[in-house]
């Protein structure tokens, strides 16, 4: 009564190329047989797995369904064929997500451990925070690095590890911070502001105790951008001053002398494994909130 996993791979092949023919060849057998190996499979489900309409497989509702659960299922048996060949002198690849988003600088510094010669083979992803989520439910990934911890709805199993937290500043070119007070400040000099959520609220709620209307340069989506832009003087740079490492070091930019009421919180997000990858306890039991400053 169970599935038989070589028909579901078979599908998932198929599924995958969206063409018998290609499916057939690569997995060197007859289309006949894999059209059969198919057909035993929508009949142990109970339903089609594809809409054909002519010479198009179209996957149907029960398909994409079941392809994503092959997705996971296949993905788990590479898993375990990854974690029990670690015997050998060089570890398996550590695969890394992160937000398209995450300060590049701080994902330097998370992964500093693993650089050094005989370290892990490092394969790094970035992605919106569902995308990366599912893979790590899937295995796919280690670790994904986020400022925002998952929804418990969406994501039950997955955890949450706290692993720095930095002050947000203002940071521009000297000749923008020649002012008395924060409010002057904000009232005179453009912004540059990150869309990411915790920075853009505590940002909005400043405004409002100080009551200004700040001038806004750009609105970005990426802190790598938000550097860039303040290194170019378009305004004042909102972020954590280990996005800017480089040019406050340098004295291209400045911090405003004054402390913001905003912080931002950086989370490794890791899946429960019943063979986690050798490096993971080592890192996640790093506090990096003292070296980010």
């Amino acid at each position: 009564m169970r599935i038989n996993y070589r028909h579901l791979n078979y599908f998932r092949e198929v599924a995958h190329e969206g063409n018998l023919t290609r499916a057939a060849e690569r997995l060197n057998v007859s289309q006949s047989a894999l059209s059969t190996q198919i057909r035993l499979l929508e009949d142990r489900l109970g339903h089609a797995l594809f809409d054909r309409t002519g010479r198009s497989l179209v996957l149907s509702e029960a398909g994409r369904i079941a392809l994503d659960h092959a997705d996971r299922i296949f993905a788990v048996g590479d898993d375990l064929l990854t974690a029990l060949a670690q015997g050998g002198d060089r570890p398996p690849p550590f695969r890394v997500g992160a937000l398209s988003t995450l300060s590049r600088n701080f994902q330097l510094r998370f992964l500093q451990p693993l650089l050094a010669e005989g370290g892990p083979e490092l394969i790094l992803t970035s992605g919106n925070g569902d995308t990366l989520l599912r893979a790590l439910e899937a295995l796919s990934l280690d670790i994904v690095l986020s400022t925002e911890p998952p929804s418990r709805q969406a994501f039950p199993k997955l955890v949450a590890h706290r692993i720095a937290e930095q002050p947000v500043g203002l940071f521009g070119s000297p000749h923008r911070l020649r002012h008395d007070s924060l409010a002057a400040l904000l009232a005179a000099e453009p912004v540059i502001l990150p869309t990411e959520s915790s920075i853009r609220t505590g940002f909005d709620s400043l405004a409002a105790r100080l009551d200004i209307v700040p001038r806004v340069a750009a609105t970005v989506d990426d802190m790598a951008m938000v550097r860039l832009l303040a290194r170019e003087d378009a305004g004042l740079a909102l972020a954590p001053a280990v996005v800017l490492t480089d040019e406050l070091a340098n004295g291209t930019l400045a911090a405003a002398p004054f402390d913001l009421p905003i912080s931002e919180t950086f989370f490794a997000i890791t899946a429960p494994r019943s063979f986690p990858h050798p490096v993971l306890g080592a890192l996640l039991a790093r506090d990096l909130t003292g070296a980010m400053r």
